[in-house]
């Protein structure tokens, strides 16, 4: 994993019902044990390749393309469609491996990932041949079950992640707009055999939310519990993110101290880092909980052999059908993300209709708060429109000057474009209804966000209730 300052844990995650195909009336694939024993033996082969090759396998050195046609190798054998994908580095060439399972719609694109690279002092076992071989040996599995998937599988080694992202980034960025636009889903895995680990699940991309929330199922059915977390852009998914394509993975923990809360739950060392070999020599053939990773790969297969078999492009809802859910908030905070404690039925303020609405701001200290749904509009929308009622009041007596605002945003990737901005000027006693327009984002899957900001005077509150995102 890329060294970073600091990762931030940003929630628990905890769902009771089982997983079934993700976004499908279908009824559930029954989801693989992956062979912990097989990625054990990849990862002796990593070791191997690192102890003859200067004991690494970083980047522009031999351990690294000893790896890389390693790796090929294995998925040649097993009927990929392979390349080695050369790009330069200020270290060297590096490469990536990608490997396509030649069945299902090339139109729709299931990806998973991890970086092959190590750093230049040591092996790279954990960081990052775990993840590799977690990918390596859920590719190779898939390809001996005799799998019929409705959609292409595509596997990718990275190169050069130690250097800054550089392989993903480079394998993204050379694709065309055309191809880019059929990988509905990558999944990134990197450090997944941590010796003193923890059970994160990525929750940094909106768009990803629903693989996102298919992973904490998956591992709470399992009698596991997960946290969530944002990683801040130090791994190969960044790319695929900021291009506004839904991702999600999973993380055992790298340079950060577990507390005692997560070694109650998980086991371990409380006080220690999960990984104490992090970027170090030590991370060798024994620096692995094999626990965690067998863990980790069984959920690998779980979300490759479904998303593998997911309805996509046939199940665009009728025109004029509200895409919004739960868009009146009367179930809560279902399928809504953001500041815990916006979506309420606090009889302080009304709502539009119904008990629940979302009350932003009121605070009358300086806060920012936000609420957000991702949203997927078809791509043969000829109109599409956002609409909400909002009710404003406020304690500020000024007719001129803005003080506390709310931003109507959408969120496309790395952009975040605000259609409309509402302010303590725009105070009414009764909720009026909003229209903008959104088709400028058909076809793609974007955010919807209300973002609200108060400064330290008097108060505004911003209470939106009953959205509705309709397109024709």
């Amino acid at each position: 994993m890329l060294k970073s300052p600091l990762y931030g844990v940003l929630g628990v995650g905890l769902v009771a019902t089982a997983v079934l195909v993700p976004g499908s009336s279908a009824q559930a694939v029954e989801s693989p044990d992956i062979s912990v024993t097989n990625a054990k033996a990849h990862l002796d082969q990593f070791q191997s390749i690192a102890t003859s090759n200067g004991g690494n396998r970083y980047t522009g050195r031999p351990g690294y393309l000893a790896s890389a046609n390693w790796v090929k190798s294995k998925l040649d054998a097993a009927g990929y469609t392979t390349f080695l994908q050369s790009f330069s580095t200020s270290a060297g060439t590096s490469y990536n491996v990608i490997a396509e399972w030649p069945h299902g719609d090339a139109n729709h694109v299931v990806m998973a990932g991890s970086h092959l690279d190590s750093v230049s002092s040591g092996p790279g076992i954990n960081d990052n041949g775990t993840g590799s071989a977690g990918v390596l040996e859920t590719a190779l599995a898939y390809a001996a079950s005799g799998q019929n998937p409705k959609n292409r599988l595509r596997f990718g080694f990275w190169g050069a992640e130690e250097l800054g992202l550089l392989g993903s980034k480079y394998y993204v960025n050379n694709l065309p707009a055309a191809e880019r636009d059929k990988i509905e889903l990558y999944l990134n895995f990197d450090m997944i055999g941590s010796p003193n680990p923890g059970y994160f699940v990525y929750n940094d991309n909106p768009a990803g939310n629903g693989a996102r929330d298919d992973l904490t199922s998956y591992f709470t059915g399992k009698s596991i519990q997960t946290e969530y977390i944002d990683v801040q852009g130090r791994s190969d998914h960044a790319a695929f993110r900021a291009l506004g394509i839904a991702t999600a993975g999973t993380f055992s923990g790298a340079e950060g101290t577990k507390t005692s809360a997560q070694a109650a739950k998980w086991g371990g060392t409380a006080g220690q880092a999960y990984d104490p070999c992090y970027h170090r020599s030590c991370d060798n053939i024994n620096n692995l909980n094999l626990t965690s990773l067998d863990r980790q790969i069984d959920a690998i297969g779980h979300m490759i052999w479904n998303y593998a078999q997911k309805e996509y492009g046939s199940t665009e809802p009728p025109a004029g059908d509200n895409l919004i859910q739960n868009p009146g908030f009367e179930s809560g905070a279902v399928n809504w993300t953001g500041t815990t404690g916006v979506i309420t039925n606090s009889t302080s303020r009304p709502a539009h209709a119904g008990t629940y609405k979302a009350w932003l701001q009121g605070n009358g200290r300086t806060t920012t708060e936000n609420l957000g749904q991702s949203v997927a509009i078809p791509s043969s929308a000829t109109a599409a429109a956002l609409s909400l009622w909002i009710r404003i009041d406020t304690t500020e007596t000024t007719t001129s000057t803005v003080y506390d605002t709310v931003k109507v945003q959408v969120v496309d990737g790395a952009t975040t474009t605000t259609l409309a901005t509402y302010s303590n000027l725009n105070k009414s006693t009764s909720y009026v209804q909003k229209t903008l327009n959104v088709l400028a984002y058909k076809g793609k899957t974007v955010t919807i966000r209300f973002l609200g900001q108060e400064d330290s005077s008097l108060q505004t509150s911003f209470v939106i209730d009953d959205v509705a995102l309709t397109a024709n």
